[in-house]
């Protein structure tokens, strides 16, 4: 008995050795991610966040508030976006460099902080006064669970299992019988589809009931993005699945897939203030996408209207890896 499974334990350690791919992926890849998050959390996490409209380097005069530590200092454009910001707690301060113009949130303790900060020295800037009801975090950090969730069972539970299928022979025999290879995907999309929305709805609906989340908008168009956003993944999954037949490199690439969109799509944290190139990179997840139209619809009250850029980016995306997954779309291992 002993020998035989020392024989089967000998054959799967050589079987994982001899796949250079796995290995890599499996080896190199946890590198690769702590070193991405030591680079964007290098600098700590400030207690403080302001807001600023206007170009900072372009005061020479500016408040003695900027030359404190511990305190996120986050550029806008739009002061409508960056009052709404401030609203929702999510700023402690704005300041208008141009105008010589602060807003504060009476109801922020933190704001009440930062706004002593900034009349201890520059008692010139004149003081706007806004209310609002502050958005909790779970209220926040809901949307980003749900599309976490979608994806981890779009790419896994279907990318996983058709490469798991393909390597078992099952793929093979079914090629034998007059299914095609678009009934056989067409299946498999919305079988999963099906699924994974059902489960967001008790998701949300259970979390809502528990903890009272906030929901400003509409539910219809809440649902329609995350039903959107599953099609995606399940698409993206297809890709990863289309070709290859061991589940080691699969699971390595479903994992280069997976944790940069988690950890920069905005599930657990804001990339405000983050370097723009971050930024940018951010913008061609998926998941970002999703994440950024759900919470937009659920706690700013957003149309779909008014997401239609970020509906537009997950069409795009869904239907250029449906294409690409049923192109190259392989029933044998040897990719015939």
């Amino acid at each position: 008995m002993f020998r035989r499974f020392l024989a089967l334990f000998r054959a799967r350690n050589t079987e994982f050795w001899r796949d250079k791919s796995s290995f890599i992926w499996n080896v190199f890849f946890p590198f690769l991610l702590v070193f991405g998050f030591a680079f964007i959390f290098s600098n700590g996490q400030a207690m403080f966040k302001v807001g600023v409209l206007g170009e900072e380097d372009a005061y020479l005069s500016k408040p003695q508030l900027f030359a404190l530590r511990h305190i996120q200092f986050v550029p806008y454009q739009d002061e409508f976006e960056a009052v709404k910001k401030l609203r929702q707690h999510q700023l402690d301060l704005l300041i208008q460099l141009d105008e010589r113009v602060y807003w504060v949130n009476r109801s922020s303790p933190k704001g009440y902080m930062v706004e002593r900060l900034l009349v201890a020295n520059d008692d010139e800037y004149v003081r706007r006064v806004i209310d609002g009801r502050q958005v909790r975090y779970v209220d926040w950090v809901i949307p980003g669970v749900l599309g976490m969730n979608i994806m981890f069972s779009c790419l896994f539970g279907v990318g996983y299992v058709i490469v798991r299928y393909r390597k078992n022979g099952v793929l093979k025999r079914l090629k034998a019988t007059p299914l095609g290879a678009f009934e056989f995907l067409a299946a498999q999309v919305l079988s999963r589809w099906l699924i994974v929305v059902f489960i967001c709805m008790v998701v949300f609906f259970g979390c809502h009931w528990l903890f009272d989340t906030l929901m400003l908008g509409s539910y219809l168009s809440f649902f329609f993005v995350l039903a959107l956003g599953t099609i995606t993944m399940i698409s993206l999954g297809l890709v990863v699945a289309c070709r290859t037949r061991s589940e080691e490199l699969t699971g390595g690439l479903l994992n280069v897939a997976s944790w940069p969109m988690m950890g920069l799509s905005g599930v657990w944290f804001s990339l405000e203030g983050a370097p723009k190139g971050l930024q940018d990179f951010a913008y061609a997840l998926p998941l970002t996408h999703i994440v950024e139209a759900t919470r937009s619809i659920a706690i700013e009250g957003e149309t779909l209207l008014a997401q239609s850029d970020h509906l537009l980016t997950l069409g795009v995306m869904a239907a250029v890896f449906l294409v690409i997954g049923a192109t190259l779309f392989s029933w044998d291992a040897d990719g015939r």
